[in-house]
């Protein structure tokens, strides 16, 4: 290469092209390090202790910069455009994420969610909601 043309790089598809750089702090980013068998919390919830198992998850999808797949932030893409591959490839390495931190019965009553935010959805409406007689008698 001369030096008046611009050297390949990666891009956020993982195709090499001139000019267009991999931005790490995009939500679809997904380092090479992320994979759908790992966990991101210790413990796998178990019906107990709903607020400190969301609590770490929440957390550690922060800290992955993947909070937005499911707040609402980041919705599907549209099927026909460029963006719905790495949409859907980030969704379903957020979804593996979240089934990896459940325990058997509870993931396998949710393993057919197809979008991340719909699983996280299911998952407060089941557990989340505070008990009033369970928090008086505490």
């Amino acid at each position: 290469m001369t030096e008046t043309e611009p050297s390949p790089t990666l891009s956020l598809a993982g195709s090499t092209s001139s000019g267009v750089t991999a931005d790490t702090n995009h939500p679809y980013f997904l380092h090479s390090s992320d994979a759908p068998g790992m966990t991101l919390v210790n413990s796998q919830f178990d019906e107990r202790g709903y607020p400190g198992w969301r609590r770490f998850f929440l957390i550690a999808l922060s800290a992955k910069n993947k909070i937005g797949f499911i707040n609402e932030v980041c919705v599907e893409q549209d099927p026909g455009s460029q963006e719905h591959p790495q949409w859907s490839r980030t969704n379903d390495m957020v979804t593996s994420w979240l089934l990896n931190s459940l325990s058997h019965e509870i993931g396998d009553s949710v393993i057919y969610s197809k979008i991340a935010q719909s699983l996280w959805n299911n998952l407060e409406h089941r557990f989340g909601q505070s008990n009033g007689a369970k928090l008086y008698h505490l």
